[in-house]
């Protein structure tokens, strides 16, 4: 009789422990994964997964043809993860015609405008920060892209030290220890306004030496 229980409860733990590293695989395979350089992506396509919304915000968030869209009244697509310190942070955007946006980094999950810094997106609303701007830092005037176009815009953040690039040329280059970590969010500024993000991607950087010290 004891054989026979010892025998069912070796058996069941073996079923436990198989079942337990089946999940565990499983999760590992839905979690975002480096490739060969480092980059992980932020959006998969295909869903809002890993991003999230506030509830009481009055923007309106939907993927279409395997970009995010973002309309409706002033809110932010925050990434779930709110602890990006040193990054470089890139999405291929597009914004309309007389629309305004913005990539927010180490930035705050609050209502309204969020508390952290924002690389501009807008090519011809009124606000004369146009994209590339690192807002009210280092102000852009000079419009980098068409409405209606795709572009890229690269984030680039090591301590104090933040670049920021605009289809691959650098616009930005500057320090300001205003703000050290936080999420990344993307922002639908006001109605009538439309952006689009169709990649983003991210690679975390080590510490910076400043931070070391």
């Amino acid at each position: 009789m004891k054989q026979r229980l010892f025998s069912a409860l070796a058996l069941l733990a073996a079923v436990v422990l198989a079942l337990s590293a089946s999940l565990t695989t499983a999760a590992d395979a839905d979690k975002p994964k480096e490739d060969d350089k480092g980059w992980v992506k932020l959006f998969n396509g295909k869903d809002l997964d890993g991003w999230v919304s506030l509830p009481d915000d009055k923007a309106r968030w939907s993927v279409k043809d395997g970009a995010i869209v973002g309309e409706g009244g002033v809110g932010h697509l925050y990434t779930e993860r709110g602890d990006y310190e040193n990054f470089d942070f890139k999405i291929e955007a597009m914004i309309s015609d007389g629309g305004n946006s913005g990539q927010y980094f180490r930035t705050k999950k609050e209502l309204g405008f969020p508390k952290g810094y924002e690389a501009q997106i807008n090519s011809t609303h009124g606000d004369p920060q146009r994209t590339g701007s690192l807002y009210n830092i280092v102000k852009i005037t000079k419009k980098l892209h068409k409405p209606d176009e795709w572009f890229t815009q690269e984030v680039i953040a090591d301590g104090d030290h933040i670049i920021i690039k605009v289809n691959d040329e650098t616009v930005v280059d500057t320090h300001d220890k205003t703000y050290a970590k936080g999420h990344l969010a993307i922002q639908q500024h006001n109605e009538g306004s439309v952006v689009h993000v169709r990649k983003a991607e991210i690679k975390e950087l080590p510490p910076s030496k400043a931070e070391e010290k």
